[in-house]
């Protein structure tokens, strides 16, 4: 197929919208069900190279999780313990962590529930019928995979009426080098960013601690691969192989740590004994759920669940988290990873990050205060990999 017509573009009065290979060549990808739109597709086509990319760098399969052009969650399959399942609400999955790719994509869909609400999804494998299964009851606008078992692609047709969208995309396709897009009306071109993230790029450790294990080696090239596909400017805290914590478009780099760190905090803070034992009401609606966990979490909580406000989410008033019971819990955690697009220009971010219990750290360099961002590293024992590699993306 040589183009898709699109409903229209990023807004209803942007039309006519098409899709199409600008040489006149078939597309890499195929429809399989559905009518993917505009915006679908960017996420569609972002989110497929973070997966490829995690797959290449790690050897495990790998979903990610994108809502409007940056990943709400991106993970590489790891088996799932019992507090992450159930903070995930995928407990009930039977033969979950027999599947690698299943779990990447609830590890994806859990980093960020709130936020991949309505998400596009992005599979390193053929979807197999677990992940179908987990995507089928989940609130989601398509996926992406390279291929789709035949049951697993009857389970998600399922989906929004037969309407959800469900897109094959050659697995070997490679695009030109060089990358054109247009700007009220002014065409922009640029060679396209093949740069290859691997564990090589974390070699140059510049802390006085150097020691790096091989998870933290692993969460950094989440994070990293993750910021690639990110609008930035931003940053990408991770942990047991997937991100919990993703700040996207700030125009300062703190503000990049403050907001991934506080997502990574409520990441942490969903496996407190307190959050894991929320009394919900028996069929409660999974976003909903969401929505009340992320209430719960908040400094508003007895505002909101007080005088009645619980009823109909709890069976009864939750046992609520106090300000100190959270802070002990994230003061417990070590062991997180941060990675950077971009140099930190102030050592601000490295206070901020050990607030989530950051140790190790990959950043481009290149700031006039890299010493001063080290020696902070160094008061702390982080580790910190210099990489040289800025990763803006827009």
């Amino acid at each position: 197929m040589k183009e898709l017509a699109l409903k229209y573009g990023c807004n209803p009065n942007q039309a006519p919208a098409r899709l199409f290979m600008a040489g006149g060549g078939d597309l890499p990808l195929r429809v399989i069900n559905g009518r993917p739109g505009y915006i679908n597709f960017l996420d569609a086509l972002n989110a497929w190279q973070l997966v490829k990319a995690l797959q290449a760098a790690t050897g495990l399969p790998a979903a990610a999780s994108f809502k409007h052009v940056s990943p709400a969650g991106a993970a590489i399959g790891k088996p799932l313990n019992a507090a992450q399942a159930r903070a995930f609400f995928v407990e009930d999955m039977e033969g979950l962590n027999d599947s690698p790719l299943a779990c990447a994509y609830a590890r994806a869909r859990g980093a960020d529930r709130l936020c991949s609400f309505g998400d596009f999804i992005a599979l390193s494998h053929p979807c197999d019928v677990t992940t179908a299964r987990l995507i089928a009851r989940e609130v989601s606008d398509g996926v992406i995979a390279p291929g789709y078992l035949p049951e697993a692609l009857e389970i998600l047709k399922t989906k929004r009426g037969g309407n959800y969208s469900v897109i094959e995309i050659d697995a070997h396709y490679v695009p030109e080098k060089l990358e054109k897009r247009q700007v009220f009306g002014i065409t922009l071109e640029q060679g396209f960013n093949d740069a290859v993230i691997d564990r090589k790029l974390l070699s140059n450790i510049v802390t006085k601690n150097k020691t790096l294990p091989e998870a933290a080696v692993q969460d950094l090239l989440v994070a990293l691969i993750t910021l690639k596909y990110t609008q930035s400017n931003s940053v990408c805290y991770a942990l047991d192989g997937q991100a919990i914590g993703v700040g996207a478009g700030q125009q300062s780099r703190v503000h990049c740590v403050r907001l991934a760190g506080d997502k990574a905090d409520l990441f942490l803070l969903r496996q407190h004994e307190k959050s894991l034992n929320l009394p919900f009401v028996k069929g409660l609606a999974r976003p909903i759920r969401d929505n009340a966990v992320d209430v719960f979490l908040s400094k508003r909580a007895k505002a909101q669940f007080g005088k009645g406000g619980w009823q109909g989410i709890f069976t009864r008033e939750p046992e609520y988290l106090t300000e100190d019971e959270k802070r002990a819990c994230l003061d417990k955690q070590s062991g997180v990873s941060l990675a950077s697009d971009a140099f930190f220009p102030f050592d601000d971010s490295i206070l901020r990050a050990r607030e989530s219990g950051v140790s190790y750290i990959a950043q481009p360099g290149g700031s006039i205060r890299d010493d001063e961002v080290i020696a902070r590293c160094d008061a702390y024992g982080m580790v910190m990999a210099r990489t040289g590699l800025r990763l803006f993306h827009h």
